[in-house]
């Protein structure tokens, strides 16, 4: 009985530890995947967009993108990639824990960037709706 008690203690200490771990891991795979679609968002511009920007599934559809990411899903996260053509080319970008609550939260913090390859973060949880509310966000220490 003692050795089950000393278990569980052990077991209430480490769990949360482990998945505050993972979702540490989820946030930096996070990151550094907007820093990937931001370079391919250049390589596309340059190359193949004539002048304009293109969504995550044209990134992967010309393999600037591994398809795991260019699904739009990875490692506990969401990514939308939002193209403007035009005059102006640009695009935003942006990536949201998939679960935000309860023990198998995958994430705290969203996260987003834009054509001036500035990462930014913060604590909502929900998508941001234009290139105005990412440009919003606290740059973080790119």
């Amino acid at each position: 009985m003692i050795v089950v008690t000393i278990m569980g203690i052990i077991a209430s200490i480490a769990i949360p530890n482990l998945l505050a771990s993972r979702r540490a891991a989820n946030e930096g795979s996070a990151l550094q995947s907007l820093r990937a679609i931001s370079s391919c968002e250049a390589t596309y511009l340059h190359t193949e967009g004539n002048g304009n920007y293109t969504d995550l599934p044209g990134l992967g559809a010309k393999t600037l993108t591994d398809s795991l990411l260019s699904s739009g899903s990875k490692s506990g996260y969401t990514f939308v990639v939002n193209a403007v053509s035009g005059a102006s080319a640009q695009y935003w970008a942006y990536a949201v824990p998939i679960t935000t609550s309860g023990v198998g939260q995958t994430g705290t913090r969203r996260f987003g960037i834009t054509e001036d390859a500035v990462i930014r973060g913060d604590a909502t949880l929900s998508a941001p709706p234009d290139e105005a509310a990412v440009k919003a966000m606290k740059p973080l220490g790119n």
